[in-house]
């Protein structure tokens, strides 16, 4: 297939219509977040005239959109747009937003911003996961912990998937900028790196990542950061995660809200089948205090969609919000500013 390219931009945006092109002698399938990324239901393009080929969209003026074409079956990226982003799962894709729709700017650090330290650090312990001192393995895991520049004593907001919303999210930027503009009393963090491979299995309401976060992460925690007495202040402190890490932020709060009594949940991976509905139904801890968001685009909006209905029905404090999006750091990133207002402002 012959595949270059004029140079020109890409997609054209004209108010909520969205014009892609190629140029070859047979079509690519555009794929995105607008269709959940299913190669079979791609958005056909229809000829122009001399391999020229144009597909349109209409969406949403306030949307953040990542996309990709198949060419033959393989993912390819739009050569006409510079624009690509790793979308911190597994893909490298294309971005535009639309016209309605900017990204924040707290990632980007203000004149005389002071900004917190962050330092890594390992943290080891040995869990019993099967049978017989066979089944006793170390859980070594890097965590990032965060000291806000305040020299009082602050809340600690736990954060799952901590190495992706340092670096992808750019969370420690987002805080101080937000703390330096009062807009948010001063937080610390612990930023808590995952299994990887075992990702799934540690977020899916696991107690063995419960206990690793209270025996192990919050002595650390206390040792090096100033913080808040959580026995003075119960709840004080928070948890934040996305996706399986929304899961686990609010099993953990719902776990130990004398500890955690702030949520903030992005785009939960809340299937019917985990304990935290039952959690949930049962009124473990109503009086924490939870954000969700979630992209309306997005496979997980229904499921979320369905735990803030039960969590409404068994009186939680809980603020629901949907963005015009997909399930993706760059979003995340966007909306966590939100979370954060609505759980620490001032």
């Amino acid at each position: 297939m012959d595949t270059k390219q004029p140079k020109r931009t890409s997609p054209i945006i004209d108010g909520d219509s969205v014009l892609f092109e190629w140029y070859g002698s047979n079509p690519p399938k555009l794929i995105g977040d607008f269709n959940n990324w299913n190669g079979s239901h791609g958005v056909a393009f229809t000829s122009a005239g001399s391999g020229r080929w144009q597909a349109r969209l209409k969406l949403p003026k306030d949307a953040y959109i990542e996309y990709a074409y198949l060419v033959d079956g393989k993912r390819l990226l739009d050569p006409n747009n510079p624009q690509h982003v790793h979308n911190g799962m597994e893909h490298v894709n294309n971005y535009f937003y639309m016209p309605g729709k900017q990204p924040t700017s707290l990632v980007r650090y203000g004149r005389g911003v002071p900004r917190g330290t962050v330092k890594r650090y390992k943290v080891e312990a040995r869990y019993a996961l099967g049978d017989g001192d066979r089944g006793i393995s170390l859980f070594e895991r890097t965590v990032y912990l965060y000291q806000p520049p305040v020299v009082e004593p602050s809340p600690l907001l736990v954060v799952f998937d901590g190495p992706d919303y340092l670096k992808r999210a750019k969370l420690p930027a987002i805080v101080d900028n937000l703390i330096h503009q009062k807009r948010i009393r001063p937080i610390a963090m612990a930023m808590l790196a995952h299994g990887r491979r075992n990702r799934f299995i540690e977020y899916a309401c696991s107690d063995v990542t419960l206990g690793f976060l209270m025996f192990n992460v919050l002595p650390l925690a206390r040792k090096e950061l100033k913080l808040v007495d959580p026995k003075q202040a119960p709840g004080a402190f928070g948890v934040l995660g996305a996706s399986m890490g929304g899961l686990i932020a609010l099993y953990t709060g719902l776990r130990q809200p004398e500890v955690f009594g702030h949520i903030i949940s992005q785009s939960g991976a809340f299937y019917p089948k985990f304990v935290v509905s039952d959690l949930v139904s049962n009124r473990q801890a109503n009086q924490i205090k939870i954000w969700m968001d979630v992209g309306s685009m997005e496979y997980l909006v229904d499921y979320n969609r369905q735990m803030h209905r039960l969590l409404v029905e068994h009186d939680y404090n809980v603020h629901y919000q949907e963005y015009a999006g997909g399930h993706n750091y760059t979003s995340w990133r966007d909306e966590v500013v939100s979370g954060l207002l609505d759980q620490f402002g001032v």
